[in-house]
């Protein structure tokens, strides 16, 4: 490599700025680390903002046996609750019952087991349905007389990610979007790693990137950054599940979720979305090469669409799909035949570093297999007491349990306080939008708008409720720098905006780029 050295020498490197890879850069950071986080494109950029937005212990996994994991998740639950009231809420699951598929004992036993499994405190426990006289059935199709219903948790999946890398960067990581890692050598004791930097304004000179550890977390894509950017082989692989959901108009009032058996053996999931709407989701099926940009096939749409209309009196067809999105799930191959039985849980895999630190052998790299955006917290625990023995540092105690995350500095039951409060230091707010900003920035709301007296304070308005002045926060303090950026990861705006409001806006952060090129630019330290 002849690209140009740079002096510091960080402790960890991290390839991926998905959830695990910003779980991972969080909890190190925290613990006095210096780390620097390598992104090619946006945060969440692929299957981290394409789940189905559930924190969960995941129902289905008690079949095939994986009560470690659902264990693991159950626990998460009300953990990530309490550190990201603002994005993560509670939602309350109703399953019916249908004749001739899993019979009601054998659903009662795992919801019993889904209830004391993972310590449950404050989510409320399963109870049973009449849906007869129950709102939930007034929406569903004559025949379904009785249904469980259960907690879990709904979560903005790429919000979570964005706020677990802006916690890291001010906690002194070094993070870089739109950064590929073009190669990486060991060179005695440390990595050196090079990267060129992309997109509008990117010079396109490599750098080289000095770490003492470094982290494979690149998601979907992590067997091709062994394979051609390390040249590594591993025994371990992954296995590639596209999974595909529909977004269409609101089918019920309430707001509870459901969840659906489908003949074939699958779960659907119907859950309330952006208040207007309906999610259904999700598919399975081997993607079965390197991922490109996913999107759902008219097989999948047409699939979720018969799931649903097995349930719901009103029928949904293809033709009242507004919206979808696909996402390669990178989940470790342990044989299984079918993709809805491959394993979704994580595998860590060390390679080098023998002895007690990576003087005395290789520095190490540890490369991320599978895992699921609700054991994001754990498996980066986990990760890092894996890297302890060569790090210490990282001894130090686990702490991201207790500690929120931006915006999420206040008690589960607090949000509307925090929205009257948003109201009281900004009364020219109108009620929808004041919710919106609390449940996109939590306190971070009263950070974004300060300063501002009146509506015309914030700037234009490009559509929806979306201001000059939340998108100028976007690019500053969360590295925001398309439309793309803030209309389908920061938020979901691009539901309720034009192609002329898209471009519109496009234009204006293009142009604030060119006046100032670096608005965020969140530097560690190293040593």
């Amino acid at each position: 490599m002849d690209a140009r050295a740079l002096d510091p020498l960080y402790d960890i490197a991290i390839i991926g700025g998905g959830i695990n890879g910003c779980g991972i850069a969080r909890d190190a950071a925290g613990r006095g680390a210096s780390v620097v986080l390598l992104e090619q494109g946006d945060f969440a950029g692929a299957t981290s903002s394409a789940s189905t937005k559930l924190i969960h212990g995941g129902l289905r996994y008690l079949e095939h046996y994986e009560f470690r994991l659902v264990r693991e998740a159950l626990m998460e639950r009300e953990v990530l609750w309490a550190i990201a009231p603002h994005i993560i809420r509670p939602l309350r699951f109703v399953l019916p019952h249908h004749k001739g598929l899993r019979p009601a004992w054998l659903l009662r036993l795992g919801l019993f087991l889904y209830d004391h499994l993972g310590g449950r405190k404050r989510l409320p426990a399963t109870r049973t349905l009449d849906l007869r006289h129950d709102e939930a059935g007034q929406s569903l199709r004559a025949g379904y007389a009785k249904a469980f219903e259960y907690s879990d948790c709904w979560v903005e999946d790429s919000r979570l990610v964005v706020l677990n890398a802006q916690d890291a960067a001010e906690r002194g990581a070094d993070i870089r979007p739109r950064t590929k890692v073009t190669g990486a050598v060991r060179a005695g004791d440390h990595w050196q790693i090079e990267v060129q930097p992309q997109g509008a304004g990117a010079s396109g000179a490599r750098e080289m990137v000095r770490a003492r550890v470094l982290v494979n977390a690149a998601g979907p894509w992590v067997h091709e950054v062994l394979a051609q950017v390390l040249r590594i082989n591993t025994p371990a692989n992954v296995r590639l599940v596209q999974g595909s959901h529909i977004v269409v108009p609101r089918l019920y009032p309430h707001d509870r979720a459901y969840i659906f058996q489908n003949g074939d053996g699958r779960i659907i999931f119907a859950i309330p979305y952006e208040h207007d709407f309906t999610l259904i989701g999700t598919t399975d099926r081997d993607f079965g090469r390197v991922p490109g940009k996913p999107v759902a096939s008219p097989e999948e749409i047409a699939y979720l669409c018969a799931a649903a209309s097995e349930y719901f009196r009103t029928p949904v067809t293809p033709d009242t799909v507004v919206w979808t999105y696909s996402g390669v799930r990178p989940l470790y191959d342990d044989g299984a035949s079918k993709a809805q039985e491959a394993t979704r849980d994580y595998v860590l895999e060390l390679e080098g570093g023998e002895g007690e630190g990576a003087v005395s052998g290789r520095p190490p790299l540890l490369s991320v297999f599978g895992g699921k955006i609700t054991t994001y917290r754990r498996l980066a625990e986990h990760a890092l007491q894996k890297l302890g023995p060569f790090l210490p540092t990282l001894a130090r105690a686990s702490w991201t349990g207790g500690e929120p995350l931006p915006g999420g500095d206040f008690p589960v039951d607090g949000q509307m306080r925090i929205v009257a409060q948003l109201k009281r230091a900004h009364p020219f707010l109108e009620e929808r939008q004041a919710r919106r900003l609390v449940v996109a920035y939590g306190t971070r709301a009263l950070r974004l708008l300060d300063g501002a007296r009146t509506a015309a304070d914030l700037g234009c308005t490009f559509g929806a409720d979306l201001t000059e002045a939340e998108v100028l926060y976007l690019m500053r303090e969360e590295w925001a720098r398309t439309a793309e950026d803030v209309l389908w990861r920061r938020s979901k705006l691009g539901l309720r905006f034009t192609r002329e409001q898209v471009e519109a806006l496009d234009a204006f952060m293009q142009a604030s780029l060119m006046r100032q090129p670096q608005v965020s630019a969140a530097r560690g330290r190293a040593s």
